[in-house]
C-alpha cells in the first residue's frame, strides 16, 4: 500500500484505538424523511454513538446507484469504526435504480445534506463539521457533494406528470450544502463516457448531455474540502486510473487530497484485510479534518 507519511501515522493511531476500544452502542433514529417523489418518501437513518464528538458523517447508501434498504441493526456493524471514533453517522438513501437515474440520485443526496445541516442541532452535531463517504456509486455521489455542493435546483418541466411527481424536498434548494471532508472508495469520476443503455447499471441510461453536470472531475476548485481517494490495483470494474485522474486535477488545483493505493485490492475490497485498511484510513481522515 502507498500512502503519505501523515496518513500512515494517523491510520496507525486510529487502528490502535479501534482495536483497544469496545464497540460503542449506537442509538438509531430510523426513516427520517427529507423529501418525497413519485408518492414515496426519501429517508435517512441517524446512528448516534455512545460518546459523540460533535461531528457527523454522511454515508451514501449506493452501489451501482441502487440504494438498497437494510435493517439498521445490520448496517450498524458496517458503520461501527466511525461510531467508535465518536462520529454521528447518517445513512442516506436516494431514489434508487432501476426506476431513477444518476442525475436524480445526485439531486436527492444534495437535498439530504441540506436537511441534515438544517437539523444539525437536533442531532447534536456541528453543521460545519460534516463529512461524506461512499464506495463506487456512493463514492461518485460523495465527490459530487464535496466538489459541487450547490448544484442547480431541480426544475420540473414538460407534461403534467413531471409537474406533479417531481421531487418535493423538505429543505429549500438554496439552503447551504457545503461539507468539510470527503472520502471516496473506487469512485467513477467522469460519466460522459459511460452514459447510455446499460443492463447491469440501468441508472446510467439517461441523456448523455446531462453527464457533464454530474461528473465530479469537472468541478474541482481551489476551495473544495479535503478529499481522500482509496482504490485497489486489481479493480476491474472501476479501474484505478479514475482515481489517479481526479487526483491529478486535485493536485493541479491545490486541493488538499491523498490517494491510498491498496495493492491487490478489488472492487468492493472483499479481502477483510483490505477492508480494514480502507476503513482505518477513512476514519483517520475524518479525525484529522472534522475534529
Amino acid at each position: 500500500m502507498q500512502r503519505s507519511g501523515i496518513a500512515l501515522a494517523l491510520c496507525g493511531l486510529v487502528a490502535g484505538l479501534l482495536l483497544l476500544s469496545p464497540l460503542a452502542f449506537a442509538e438509531v433514529k430510523t426513516d427520517v424523511v427529507y423529501g418525497h417523489k413519485d408518492g414515496m418518501a426519501l429517508t435517512y437513518d441517524v446512528f448516534t454513538p455512545e460518546k459523540p464528538n460533535g461531528a457527523g458523517i454522511l454515508f451514501m447508501v449506493s452501489g451501482g446507484w441502487f440504494s438498497i434498504w437494510q435493517p439498521p441493526e445490520q448496517r450498524v456493524l458496517q458503520l461501527q469504526p466511525m461510531l467508535d471514533a465518536g462520529f454521528t453517522v447518517f445513512a442516506i438513501h436516494h431514489g434508487s435504480a432501476p426506476k431513477f437515474k444518476v442525475p436524480e440520485a445526485v439531486s436527492d443526496v444534495r437535498a439530504a445534506v441540506r436537511h441534515v445541516k438544517a437539523n444539525a442541532a437536533a442531532y447534536d452535531v456541528d453543521p460545519t463539521r460534516l463529512g461524506v463517504f461512499g464506495g463506487s456509486a456512493g463514492g461518485h455521489l460523495s465527490l459530487m457533494l464535496g466538489l459541487n455542493s450547490e448544484g442547480l435546483p431541480n426544475q420540473a418541466a414538460g407534461d403534467g406528470r413531471a409537474r406533479f411527481m417531481a421531487p418535493r424536498y423538505v429543505t429549500d434548494v438554496n439552503a447551504p450544502a457545503d461539507l468539510a471532508a470527503v472520502v471516496a472508495y473506487f469512485p467513477p469520476v467522469d460519466l460522459r463516457a459511460i452514459t447510455g443503455p446499460n443492463e447491469r447499471f440501468p441508472a446510467l441510461d439517461f441523456d448523455a448531455q446531462e453527464a457533464t453536470a454530474i461528473s465530479p472531475i469537472l468541478f474541482v476548485t481551489r476551495n473544495d474540502p479535503p478529499v481522500l481517494l482509496i482504490h485497489g490495483t486489481a479493480d476491474t470494474l472501476v479501474p484505478i486510473t479514475t482515481s489517479t485522474s481526479i487526483k491529478k486535477v486535485l493536485d493541479e488545483t491545490g486541493v488538499t487530497n491523498d490517494l491510498i493505493v491498496i495493492e491487490g485490492g478489488d472492487h468492493g475490497f472483499r479481502n477483510p484485510e483490505h477492508r480494514t485498511q480502507a476503513s482505518t484510513a477513512m476514519v483517520a481522515w475524518f479525525v484529522q479534518y472534522l475534529k
